[in-house]
């Protein structure tokens, strides 16, 4: 198929280089280490966590479907949690603890509304962290007691591009997933593609489009695209979920397109389609110095859809086939686990990341991009790849936790 932005082997645990295989035989060497050892802030000595999602984004109520998904499989029996929702209008308000209000149904998809209250972060750093909620009508506070680690399972701009991450670090408070600058790197596709090529990764040929020079000249931005081969993906720079991509056949369609994708973000990359299989793969820290973690490869095929767009991500009935392990020589299985922990080593991911390639024809390897919040609801690819690596969902989310318990606050 020709390729585009995604959703996207022998038995044993093998250890390459400083990528450690995974079996496929339910093995799973690295699995989450016992929490009974650490004191956390809720009842019973359990860890207390904080789910935040919603947010500001176009892709606020995918971060909606994840957080419900997160709040059905948490293990109970060691985490406190204290759901957090960010309106479309950026207000922080205490969730209900009820993953059924946070599941896709039909058309509708879930969303955060506004409350009475609203939830406050401390930003004292060394403080206890302290979470608060303000009631609006008499301005009374009520905490909500200590919180021992930040979960985000935000989407898109202002969740998964460095922002609330800088909120955190200022606050000095752990948190899963990326640090600042791998997060504000991997949300821009220009400057992720940038790093890609310091790095040594192979990318695919691309343009960008400034806010600027679409608006000094938009002739001559179109004339800088000349030299990339139709078709052509025309996305959003900082945009995910596949919101707001065009696939361009000719170049009379370039203009709209551009101008679709500018709804969305004011910076544009233009891509050239490559032909080839999509394959994805999760990486995952390792625990202390062990060295990251690769999952077994995944392909999602689209029968009816030109690409894997928003609608069949999330909303149609489309044939859509989910291949976990995908069907891959062995060789290639671990060139690409590989190539995935090398990539997300070079540009200092931490906790975890979906990195996601083309196959061509020809047998090359080429980074399409890293998506430092993958989708993660439990029938999103990353936890399937885990799945079929030996890590199950729930257990994948108590991996994540501990990773951001052992990492240290501040700079590391």
């Amino acid at each position: 198929m020709l390729g585009c932005l995604s959703r996207g082997s022998g038995k044993g645990d093998v250890l390459v280089g400083k990528v450690r295989l995974m079996s496929t035989d339910g093995t799973f060497p690295s699995s989450p280490r016992p929490l009974s050892s650490r004191t956390g802030s809720g009842r019973d000595g359990r860890i207390r966590v904080a789910i935040v999602f919603g947010g500001r984004s176009s892709e606020h109520s995918i971060s909606c479907v994840t957080a419900g998904g997160v709040l059905g499989a948490i293990d109970r029996d060691r985490f406190d949690v204290v759901p957090i929702g960010i309106t479309r209008d950026g207000r922080w308000v205490r969730m209900p603890d009820d993953p059924e209000s946070l599941k896709l149904g039909g058309q509708e998809l879930p969303e955060v509304t506004d409350a009475d209250s609203y939830v406050s972060f401390s930003l004292e750093a060394h403080s206890s962290t302290v979470v608060e909620v303000a009631d609006r009508k008499d301005g009374g506070l009520e905490s909500l007691g200590d919180i021992d680690v930040v979960l985000p399972l935000l989407h898109g701009p202002f969740g998964e591009d460095g922002t609330i991450q800088g909120l955190f670090e200022l606050a000095e408070m752990r948190y899963v997933g990326c640090g600042v600058l791998a997060s504000a790197m991997m949300m821009d596709k220009h400057w992720m593609k940038v790093a890609f090529e310091a790095a040594g990764l192979p990318v695919g040929p691309y343009r960008v489009i400034t806010d600027k020079a679409w608006r000094i000249d938009a002739e001559a931005a179109l004339e800088s695209l000349q030299g990339l081969q139709f078709p052509v993906f025309v996305k959003p720079a900082r945009a995910g979920s596949s919101f707001g991509i065009t696939k361009v056949d000719t170049p009379e369609g370039l203009r709209e397109a551009i101008e679709a994708a500018r709804k969305h973000d004011p910076k544009v990359v233009v891509e050239q389609g490559i032909v080839g299989r999509e394959i994805e793969c999760g990486v995952l820290s390792g625990h202390g110095l062990e060295p990251s973690r690769a999952s077994m490869p995944g392909e999602i095929v689209v029968a009816d859809h030109d690409f894997y767009d928003f609608e069949a991500k999330y909303l149609s009935e489309s044939d859509v086939t989910l291949s976990c392990p995908a069907k891959l020589p062995e060789d290639v299985t671990a060139r690409l686990r590989e190539l995935a922990v090398h990539a997300f080593d070079a540009v200092e991911c931490e906790g975890l990341a979906r990195c996601d390639f083309f196959y061509t024809p020809d047998g090359e390897l080429i980074i399409n991009e890293i998506n430092t919040l993958p989708g993660f609801t439990p029938f999103s690819m990353f936890p399937s790849m885990w799945a079929a690596t030996g890590l199950e969902y729930s257990d994948l989310i108590t991996d994540l936790i501990e990773l951001a318990l052992e990492r240290r606050a501040g700079l590391r």
